[in-house]
């Protein structure tokens, strides 16, 4: 069975049927939308003619609308109002009036950086949603891969060929101790001093572990993982409470300065890092999307 085909009526011959039933008269209509009596006739028969019936029933004294006029013209408001309310909605998505931008981001920034950021950018676009993912380079690669997230903020040294990058800053790593550590007194910590302690670490798959553990092992040493944790915040937590020291990037120095904590550049070798933002090519970002990226960029620089 064939489908009914659904009448080609544009909204302003909806609005014409509506605007003579709110008036009661093709007169009344027409100056209300400034348009000739004779072209408001023609609209109505053209709309008439595409759903096979009588809207208005003209007499020689009024005009009287039928009964299936009625149901019509309740339809047509209808369609006029849910028209004018989703306009109005993607106007404020694109003026990033409303919307949702999600980021996935190593675990340093998500506590340490974007907090201030988002602030800021809340100010202005109070009804905007930020969501944060926070997790370790690969589950930010496929975050950004499958669409979860309009974007990433890892480590850009080596990502797939499908996404591009932008540069945010180069990262110096610095260990990190409580007041009073045996290495405190140090203006800079070889990492064959850090592997005599215990290390407080990120989880196995963090490509900041994976490429220390790659240099301990070029240098012959073995490195004390007391306790791997999977959020920052806990890293910091640990280490105050002398767990162990913790090898961290240069972002999270004036978090550790502030918990009280003492930082140490890491030398022998020195573990520079490229971190910045990864997005996959050819996908355009969504207005709010693209308005955080722009002030995230402006904040960093």
């Amino acid at each position: 069975m064939s489908r009914p085909l659904i009448p080609d009526l544009s909204s302003r011959e909806l609005q014409a049927v509506c605007t003579i039933a709110e008036c009661g008269s093709f007169m009344a209509a027409s100056i209300t939308l400034n348009v000739s009596q004779p072209a408001l006739t023609r609209t109505v028969q053209r709309v008439e003619q595409a759903i096979g019936l009588d809207i208005f029933r003209r007499t020689t004294r009024r005009l009287e609308i039928t009964a299936a006029g009625e149901e019509f013209v309740a339809l047509a408001n209808r369609i006029l109002a849910d028209l004018r309310i989703s306009v109005d909605s993607m106007r404020e998505i694109t003026d990033e009036l409303r919307g949702q931008v999600i980021i996935s981001t190593v675990m340093s920034v998500a506590c340490i950086q974007l907090p201030g950021i988002i602030a800021r950018y809340s100010k202005s676009k109070p009804r905007v949603e930020i969501q944060i993912r926070e997790g370790v380079y690969g589950k930010i690669v496929e975050d950004v891969r499958g669409g979860v997230a309009d974007f990433g903020i890892t480590y850009i040294d080596d990502v797939p060929n499908e996404l591009s990058t932008i540069k945010l800053a180069i990262e110096a790593f610095h260990v990190v101790m409580p007041n009073g550590h045996p290495l405190s007194k140090k203006p800079g910590i070889s990492l064959e001093e850090a592997s005599h302690f215990p290390m407080v670490s990120m989880p196995k798959e963090s490509q900041t572990r994976r490429h220390l553990e790659g240099l301990a092992l070029a240098g012959g040493l073995v490195l004390q993982h007391a306790v791997t944790v999977s959020q920052f915040a806990t890293v910091m937590q640990c280490v105050q409470a002398g767990v162990g020291l913790a090898i961290l990037p240069g972002g999270a120095v004036p978090s550790a300065l502030s918990a009280g904590l003492v930082s140490r550049p890491l030398t022998k070798p020195v573990v520079n890092r490229t971190l910045g933002i990864v997005l996959l090519k050819d996908r355009a970002l969504t207005p709010s999307a693209r308005g955080f990226l722009g002030q995230l960029q402006a904040s960093w620089g």
